[in-house]
C-alpha cells in the first residue's frame, strides 16, 4: 500500500514550497496530456495503448489415485504452503432433491459440520479451533462439498475429521431444528430481496420441468416437511466412495497422501454406484413469457432475460464463453456500454452462462429506475438480437479471448482454485488435461462460430423475461416481448408450479383490460 504524505506539519514557506511544487507537477502533466492528444489525433487520449496478448501459462495437472473402494484422490502438491487442505466432493446436489423435499441436499450439507456419530457439534468445533484450522460444507446443483484446512503438521487430523463428517454425520434432531429455523428465517428475508427473487424466478421458469426448477434452499413448506429419515436416505444413496472425489492440497507428499487416504477413507464401504443416467426430464421447456413481480413503491426494478443454455461438458462451451464475454462479460460487455455508458439507465449490466451436468441457462441481468424498466428491457433485447444476427467484430473477439486466457492464470493461482477446477473435471466427466488445452480452444474460436452459437440459443420464442419492482404500469409496454402475467410479491411462492400461492394465476391482460 502506498504511503500517505500529509502536509499538516508544514508551516509558512515550507508549506508554500510544497504547494508550488504540486502546482508545477499538475501543470506539467496537463501540458504532456495535451501534447499526446495533439500527436495522436482527436480523441486518442481516451484510447488505451494496445496490450500484447497474454502469455501461455503452464497449468498443473493433479496426481490421481483411485482407492480399491472407488474413492478418487487428487494430490496438488505445493511444499512451500504451510497448510494442508482437503476438499471432498460428493457428486450429488440440489438437482437430486426428492419431489416435495426441495432443500434436502443443502440440509444434508449444512449438518455435515454440526456433529458426527463420534463428536457433537461443539466437540467438533473445539477440535478444529484447537488446531487453528477451519471447516465448511455446502451443496451446489450437482455436487455437495466439504473441506477441512489445518497447518501441515496436523494433516492426519484433517483426514480424520473430514472422513468422520462424510461417513458418520449425526443429523442430530437439535441441530436439525436449529438449521430449519435459521434457513426459514433467512428465506423470509430473501423473499423481500428483488435480486434474489429475480435470480431464482428466471432460473425456475427457464428450467421448468427439470430437476433444476426449484429453490435449492427449499421453501418454508418443504423445509418443514423434511425429516431425519429424508436426510439419512439422501446420505445413504449418494455418499459413497465411488461417488466421491477427494482433493488434497499443500505441503504433503504423494506417499503421505496415499497412506492417510487409505487409513481414514479406505474402510468406507458402500454399494457400487450405478452409472449416472441422464434424467428423462433433462430438456428444459420454458414457457415463453414475461413475468412481472409487482412490488409497489420500489424505486428500482430488477430485470432478467434468460434463454436455455448448454451442459458444462458441451463442446460448444468455449464458443459460448467468448460469446458471453461480448454480450455481458467483464471484457467487452455490450450490455454495460449500451445501458450505462451510452444511455445512463443502470449502474451495471452483465450476462452469465450457468452450466450444469445436464443442461444450462444463459441469463442477462441489470437493474434500473422503475420508470425506465421497459426502456431498459428494449435495449437489452436489441443487444441480444444484434449478437445473434451479426458477427462480433474482430477487436471484440480478441478482447474476449485475451480476457478469458489471461484470467485463467488468476483462477489457478490459489491452491483452492486448482482444486475447484480439477474437481469440476471429475464432476462433469471431462479429461484431466482439459485446462491445459483450454486456452487453445478459446483462441481457435472464430467470429462466425460466435454468431451461429448465439443464433442457435438466443431464440426469441425461448426466452423468459422477469421484472421485479414497481411494475404495475409496465404491462402494456412488455406485451411486445411475449405473453405477460403479473404476480404480487406478497403472493409469490417460488415453490409453486405457477409461482403464486393459493390460486392459479390469471393472465395479466385480464387484470388490466382498461
Amino acid at each position: 500500500m502506498g504511503r500517505r504524505i500529509h502536509h499538516l506539519g508544514l508551516k509558512g514557506p515550507a508549506r508554500m514550497r510544497s504547494q508550488d511544487h504540486r502546482t508545477g507537477i499538475v501543470a506539467a502533466l496537463l501540458v504532456f496530456a495535451a501534447s499526446v492528444g495533439t500527436a495522436g489525433g482527436q480523441g486518442s487520449v481516451n484510447v488505451p495503448p494496445a496490450a500484447p496478448p497474454p502469455s501461455a501459462v503452464s497449468l498443473p495437472q493433479p496426481l490421481l489415485e483411485t482407492l480399491p473402494n472407488g474413492l478418487r484422490v487428487l494430490l496438488i502438491e505445493r511444499r512451500s504452503d504451510p497448510l494442508v487442505t482437503l476438499h471432498a466432493m460428493v457428486m450429488a446436489g440440489s438437482s437430486e432433491d426428492p419431489p416435495g423435499r426441495a432443500g434436502t441436499a443443502q440440509f444434508v450439507a449444512g449438518l455435515l459440520t454440526q456433529g458426527t456419530a463420534r463428536q457433537s457439534a461443539l466437540q467438533l468445533a473445539q477440535t478444529i479451533d484447537a488446531a487453528g484450522g477451519s471447516m465448511q460444507a455446502g451443496a451446489g446443483w450437482d455436487e455437495t462439498m466439504a473441506s477441512v484446512s489445518v497447518l501441515a503438521d496436523r494433516q492426519a487430523l484433517a483426514f480424520r475429521l473430514l472422513s468422520d463428517m462424510l461417513i458418520h454425520p449425526a443429523f442430530a434432531p437439535s441441530e436439525m431444528q436449529r438449521y430449519r429455523r435459521q434457513t426459514i428465517s433467512a428465506l423470509r428475508v430473501l423473499k423481500e430481496d428483488p435480486h434474489y427473487v429475480a435470480h431464482t424466478l428466471v432460473r425456475e421458469a427457464l428450467l421448468a420441468g427439470t430437476p433444476y426448477a426449484h429453490p435449492p434452499e427449499g421453501t418454508e413448506a418443504t423445509l418443514d416437511a423434511i425429516t431425519r429419515e429424508d436426510l439419512e436416505r439422501f446420505h445413504a444413496k449418494y455418499f459413497r466412495p465411488a461417488n466421491t472425489a477427494l482433493a488434497v492440497l499443500g505441503d504433503v507428499t504423494p506417499e503421505e497422501c496415499k497412506a492417510l487416504a487409505e487409513k481414514y477413507f479406505g474402510g468406507w464401504v458402500g454399494r457400487e454406484m450405478t452409472a449416472v443416467k441422464m434424467p428423462s426430464n433433462r430438456q428444459a421447456k420454458p414457457r415463453h413469457e414475461v413475468i412481472l413481480i409487482n412490488q409497489p413503491g420500489a424505486a428500482e426494478t430488477e430485470i432478467r432475460v434468460g434463454f436455455p443454455g448448454i451442459p458444462r461438458s458441451s463442446p460448444q462451451y468455449p464458443i459460448l464463453k467468448v460469446a458471453n464475454e461480448a454480450l455481458g462479460g467483464p471484457a467487452g460487455n455490450r450490455l454495460f456500454f449500451e445501458l450505462r455508458t451510452r444511455r445512463g439507465l443502470a449502474y451495471s449490466a452483465s450476462s452469465r452462462l450457468r452450466c450444469y451436468r445436464w443442461l444450462g441457462a444463459w441469463i442477462a441481468k441489470t437493474s434500473t429506475r422503475s420508470s425506465e424498466a421497459a426502456r431498459a428491457v428494449t435495449e437489452m433485447m436489441a443487444q441480444i438480437q444484434r449478437l445473434r444476427s451479426r458477427p462480433v467484430s474482430r477487436p471484440e473477439l480478441h478482447m474476449a479471448q485475451n480476457y478469458l486466457v489471461g484470467h485463467l492464470a488468476l483462477q489457478f493461482e490459489p491452491l483452492n482454485g486448482i482444486a475447484a477446477h480439477s474437481l469440476e473435471l471429475i464432476l462433469y466427466n471431462m479429461p484431466l488435461d482439459y485446462w491445459s488445452t483450454y486456452a487453445s480452444q478459446i483462441r481457435s474460436v472464430r467470429q462466425r462460430e460466435v454468431r451461429r452459437a448465439a443464433a442457435r440459443l438466443l431464440r426469441p420464442k425461448d426466452d423468459v423475461i422477469v421484472l421485479v419492482g414497481n411494475v404495475a404500469g409496465d404491462v402494456q409496454a412488455m406485451r411486445r416481448f411475449g405473453p405477460v402475467r403479473m404476480i404480487s410479491l406478497r403472493r409469490l411462492d417460488l415453490g409453486a408450479r405457477d409461482f403464486e400461492s393459493g390460486r392459479e394465476t390469471r393472465a395479466a391482460g385480464r387484470r388490466h383490460r382498461r
